[in-house]
């Protein structure tokens, strides 16, 4: 009948309206996977660069970032320092050095550097280096701090024999930019005279550059350890012009390490010393009397010795020194608002 020919072709039409929402539901099912699928085959690791403790130490030194100086983040003189990995790092006549801190050294420096930040400056001219080839193992690393805060420079030791960097210069100096200080990490020239020499052009370099630099000159800080310890007080007593520089101003502070050093003058510079109580290279006593005679002066001074240390401590991470920096930094801190800069 014709009504049943009309009940029949409505079914058939909504048969079909079901069947195509059906087949295109599920095509978009397969469209929706296939999609899911190419993005999932798109979601690669973010890729990094960075080091980690079992890189290769000549890999930190050749990679094309650094340029021709990656091979002073580590001592020029490789009979100093052994191991192959960042984790295996020995140097002489150093302890307790951290494989975290030297990680975060190197990122540091690759980062910055990747990002087109200088990073190293040299502090002589190409004709100065080709008088004296030398002074092409010399120069400043650059620990970025606050735009217009006061600088440091930090030098570290190596019986004037290399330069022990990585555990005794580079390690202070990050510490230093991580409080907004900007701190330079220099390297010198190993011969006590040179080395002194090295810094007297660095700090005045500094001082030349200070705008560019975004560094503040006043109550700026020498830091050092062991034989840099030696060049921080030389320069202190004596200034730049003794060994070359320009007649610059007295430092604000002395920060020193495990030295015996026992120079002095009467206008010494407000110095702060540590060391271990178990140094063998470096007596406590001596730098204690060294402090004794600064006080008797009137020359603000501060003195620690932590026990079950050697020498060459650095920062002291994981040590009875741990924390030694946030003291000598308010020592320094202490001397700019006393001095009203």
């Amino acid at each position: 009948s014709i009504n049943m020919r009309k009940v029949m072709t409505v079914f058939m039409m909504v048969l079909l309206v079901f069947c195509f929402a059906g087949c295109a539901s599920e095509k978009m099912k397969t469209i929706g996977a296939e999609t899911e699928k190419a993005a999932e085959s798109n979601m690669v690791p973010e890729k990094t660069d960075d080091f980690d403790k079992e890189s290769l130490i000549a890999d930190v030194i050749n990679d094309p970032v650094f340029g021709t100086y990656g091979r002073l983040i580590f001592p020029a003189d490789t009979g100093y320092y052994s191991g192959d990995t960042l984790e295996e790092l020995g140097l002489v006549w150093y302890n307790n050095i951290s494989p975290d801190k030297t990680v975060e050294i190197v990122n540091y420096l690759k980062k910055h550097a990747g990002a087109g930040e200088t990073v190293f400056y040299d502090i002589y001219t190409e004709e100065e280096k080709k008088q004296d080839p030398d002074k092409r193992d010399t120069g400043l690393f650059f620990f970025k701090g606050n735009p217009g805060e006061k600088f440091a420079v930090c030098n570290a030791g190596g019986g004037f024999a290399y330069v022990g960097a990585m555990q005794d210069s580079f390690p202070h100096a990050l510490e230093l930019s991580k409080k907004g200080y900007n701190a330079f990490a220099l390297i010198y020239r190993p011969d006590a005279q040179m080395a002194c020499e090295d810094l007297a052009r660095a700090i005045s370099f500094i001082f030349e550059h200070a705008e560019e630099l975004e560094v503040d000159t006043d109550s700026y800080s020498l830091w050092g350890g062991s034989a840099g310890g030696r060049m921080a007080a030389w320069l202190g007593s004596y200034g730049a012009a003794a060994f070359g520089g320009d007649n610059l101003p007295q430092p604000g502070a002395v920060i020193m390490q495990y030295t015996g050093h026992s120079d002095y003058t009467e206008s010494d510079p407000p110095t702060y010393a540590c060391v271990g109580e178990n140094d063998g290279i470096a007596s406590w006593r001596t730098m204690e009397q060294r402090l004794e005679v600064l006080s008797s002066f009137g020359i603000d001074t501060e003195f620690h010795k932590y026990p079950g240390l050697a020498h060459g401590f650095g920062i002291g991470v994981g040590t009875s020194a741990e924390g030694w920096v946030d003291e000598a930094v308010a020592f320094w801190e202490k001397q700019m608002e006393e001095s009203g800069r």
